[in-house]
């Protein structure tokens, strides 16, 4: 059997799997804002399942962030308590056995490449937009890392600007100014729209108002599609994947894939985009069910 941990900033979800990949059982808990905290509820998910099913079962994590090939602590975690820190040997000791740790977007875009939305395709792009912004690649349903172990942080690019852009660049947690991730996140989203009409709501709330009509938010959404573009046409550019699967709480606004195509052919190089940008076909299933997939993978 095979248990995936999906790490999130707010919730640590825990899935196990039988031979065959079928779901048995999953279960949410809240994320501690603090690494012993976040390490407690990880390795207590692990021991539950385990105990409640008399089965010792191959765990894959995903996790904000990536393994420094230096240090083999987290690096790039937006979860920023796990940064710095030895995560997967500290997993290890606690459950004492080897695990496999990834990225959570490579965990997300392999079960959507494996199964999912972008399944018929060679070359998938998987997207998170949620409390920050993440990506993953996957080539012939294999996670694809890179040199630096840093393969598809386009979030932590800096967004490019044109003519009549009327956000302005911000300090990202990274360190640097003006990355995607502080411009399309559910958090960027929601401080541009505060900052254009001086009120303060959520990104599932703008959504929710442009669905019923309401002309500001739709407005705003329109705006926030070209910066989307913008974004997605980098990824188009260097790898141009014949799938984008989005993810995360953003990837639910529905004006997306009926809009996004026509605004990337204002800024990919090429006098066509057939690259499919496609939601999700697992939900928030996604994540946990590829970092159980990193399992099924090894065996």
């Amino acid at each position: 059997m095979y248990i995936g941990i999906d790490l999130g900033g707010t919730k640590t979800e825990s899935i196990i799997l039988d031979e065959n990949g079928k779901e048995i059982e999953r279960l949410r808990k809240d994320t501690p804002q603090n690494y012993n905290g976040t390490l407690d509820t990880l390795c207590g998910l692990v021991n539950y399942l385990e105990d409640k099913y008399q089965k010792k079962c191959t765990v894959g994590v995903g996790t904000p962030g990536a393994l420094s090939k230096e240090t083999n602590c987290i690096k790039g975690g937006n979860s920023t308590w796990l940064n710095g820190r030895p995560l997967k040997n500290d997993i290890e000791l606690r459950l004492n056995r080897k695990i496999i740790l990834e990225n959570d977007a490579n965990c997300f875009a392999l079960s959507e490449a494996y199964d999912g939305a972008g399944s018929k395709h060679n070359i998938v792009f998987g997207v998170i937009i949620g409390t920050g912004v993440g990506g993953g690649l996957i080539i012939n349903k294999k996670i694809i890392n890179g040199f630096n172990n840093i393969t598809g942080e386009w979030g932590h690019n800096q967004m490019p600007f044109g003519s009549n852009d009327k956000w302005n660049r911000h300090d990202c947690y990274c360190g640097k100014k003006g990355c995607i991730e502080t411009f399309l996140s559910g958090p960027g989203f929601s401080k541009h729209y505060s900052d254009t009409h001086n009120v303060k709501l959520d990104a599932k709330t703008i959504q929710k108002n442009a669905n019923e009509g309401d002309e500001k938010a739709l407005e705003f959404i329109f705006e926030y599609l070209d910066y989307l573009a913008r974004g997605l046409s980098q990824v188009i550019n260097i790898i141009d994947p014949g799938a984008i699967v989005l993810g995360g709480g953003v990837s639910n606004m529905k004006q997306i894939y009926e809009n996004i195509n026509p605004k990337l052919k204002k800024y990919v190089f090429s006098d066509t985009v057939n690259t499919e940008v496609v939601k999700n076909k697992f939900g928030d299933s996604s994540g946990v069910r590829g970092a159980a997939d990193l399992g099924r993978q090894s065996i």
